[in-house]
């Protein structure tokens, strides 16, 4: 780190946020040559949970993509990346925030926390979500090109017996659907009606942040009790509400109301935008965060930190 780096890194107001599932594939550290943090992470998740992580990262196979591994797998990604840029001397950022998955990320980062305890944690949401519904019978679908408050009155006005909700605000145009799949198959047709440019079920099994999750909030938060939580270090934007907690049971309330309620990510890159923060680095495979935050705000930079030549471009044309 060059001379008067350090005084940079203060001025500079940036925030880190962490990719949620979706982002995994097999082979995504392939541009990290090996990288100790990596290795070490890895190794300590698969002896925590008894489990090959690291087979899956690395080896062809489908296992990556169920969600009892991809959420821990998810979270090693984003720790071990945040770790990478702390060695490097990113280690000042403003902000803490995740979508979904990545929020359970941020708390770690954030110290609210262990590495272990998260681990643990993830798991069990994994677990819960996964056996909330039967399969087959919930599902997603994203929703383009259309606004989000005739996203939210077709759902509102199509929910009965069976169940749709807007659950993702993830940039304007892009809003994403969950509930029962046989009513979500009905209104493709009714969502591309009304303006939408596609409509499109995800190849996703668990119906993530609707009413169908609420008894698995229940059960997640009672699960949750068993853990020491601590007040952050750094502020978490939380994807409820949009807004940081640094009381510890205000988070916990956060973490469980997320399982059934919306993430809000838009409304969460605004109000860091208004906080002043003008660039978002994503800690974690893929570029899914990156794109959003473009589509949200078009002034701020944007960095996604999938190999050392990206932080060696964050740092030439970002902190210096």
């Amino acid at each position: 780190m060059g001379i008067g780096t350090d005084k940079i890194l203060i001025m500079k107001k940036y925030a880190i946020t962490f990719p949620g599932q979706g982002s995994q594939s097999v082979g995504m550290f392939n541009q990290f040559n090996n990288n100790d943090f990596i290795q070490k992470t890895f190794k300590q998740a698969s002896d925590v949970l008894s489990v090959d992580l690291w087979s899956m990262v690395n080896d062809e196979n489908e296992s990556i993509n169920h969600t009892v591994n991809t959420q821990p797998i998810m979270l090693c990604a984003g720790y071990a990346t945040e770790q990478i840029l702390k060695h490097e001397g990113i280690d000042n950022p403003s902000f803490y925030a995740g979508h979904s998955l990545g929020e359970i990320t941020a708390l770690v980062c954030s110290n609210v926390i262990s590495f272990e305890d998260g681990l643990k944690i993830v798991k069990k949401r994994a677990e819960l979500m996964q056996s909330a519904v039967p399969e087959g019978v919930g599902a997603m679908a994203a929703i383009l090109g259309l606004d989000d408050e005739t996203v939210k009155t077709i759902c509102v006005e199509n929910s009965g017996d069976l169940i749709i909700e807007a659950v993702n605000f993830n940039s304007p145009g892009q809003v994403v659907v969950a509930g029962h799949k046989a009513l979500i198959e009905q209104l493709i047709d009714k969502f591309k009606q009304a303006g939408a440019k596609r409509a499109l079920l995800l190849p996703v099994s668990v119906p993530s942040h609707c009413a169908l999750m609420k008894d698995a909030a229940n059960e997640f938060e009672n699960f949750l009790n068993q853990f020491n939580f601590n007040s952050p270090l750094i502020p978490v934007v939380h994807n409820v509400d949009a807004a940081s907690n640094s009381g510890t049971e205000d988070i916990k309330k956060a973490i469980v109301k997320q399982l059934y309620s919306p993430v809000q990510w838009t409304k969460t890159i605004d109000y860091l935008s208004d906080e002043g923060v003008d660039c978002f680095i994503e800690a974690g495979p893929g570029k899914v965060l990156m794109g959003l935050n473009r589509r949200i705000n078009k002034e701020a930079m944007n960095f996604s930190i999938d190999s050392m030549d990206a932080i060696e471009s964050l740092k030439n044309d970002y902190l210096i």
